[in-house]
């Protein structure tokens, strides 16, 4: 029987995020999120089709950064503290050069405490378009200011900006624009059809 919900450990006591930190890496290579009232989400790993779409998106989004030198990019492996006490980590992410250096060394060893500028969660057929959704507002609701949910099982793309109703794109023929938050940054959506 496939489950199609995140898997939740409901918390037994508070975790300080150096415990929380503590925690993941005694139990690596499992992977976990922690949801702002502090419950534990185990995150599964994703099928391969799933991981080379992953990479083709992180891949055209470290290229984009690497020419532009704007900022830094993330991939899915990598936590981040958000202001509302929640640990999560996107299928890829990007935060502005000035942001990421403010932060002090011992803490980007560690889930930074920052939100990403701009996020992208990229649904496997397994993921509950529900709970992906409450992540991107969550994102967004924590200062992240271009998201990108894409749902190849339903053909669509929501697109979260800060201050903004979420705009719903119903082709997958389409090219997604990083806006004002990543200029000159595009991803063309055919890509994701391999």
């Amino acid at each position: 029987m496939l489950l199609d919900f995140p898997l939740v450990l409901k918390k037994l006591d508070s975790m300080t995020d150096d415990e929380f930190f503590a925690f993941c890496r005694a139990n690596d290579p499992m992977e976990f999120e922690r949801d702002k009232n502090g419950n534990i989400i185990i995150v599964a790993p994703t099928g391969s089709k799933t991981g080379l779409r992953n990479i083709t998106l992180s891949g055209e989004l470290y290229a984009w950064n690497k020419y532009h030198g704007l900022g830094y990019a993330f991939d899915s492996s990598t936590g981040f503290n958000l202001p509302n006490g929640a640990t999560r980590s996107p299928d890829a992410a990007w935060i502005a050069k000035e942001r990421w250096e403010a932060i002090p060394d011992e803490q980007q060893e560690k889930f930074a405490p920052i939100c990403p500028d701009f996020v992208i969660e990229l649904r496997s057929a397994s993921d509950d378009l529900k709970y992906l959704q409450e992540k991107m507002a969550e994102y967004r609701e924590n200062g992240c200011r271009l998201g990108w949910l894409i749902d190849r099982k339903e053909q669509k793309v929501y697109i979260y900006r800060q201050g903004q109703s979420v705009e719903i794109r119903e082709s997958f023929e389409t090219t997604l624009s990083g806006e004002e938050v990543l200029p000159g940054f595009t991803f063309d959506l055919r890509l994701l059809n391999r």
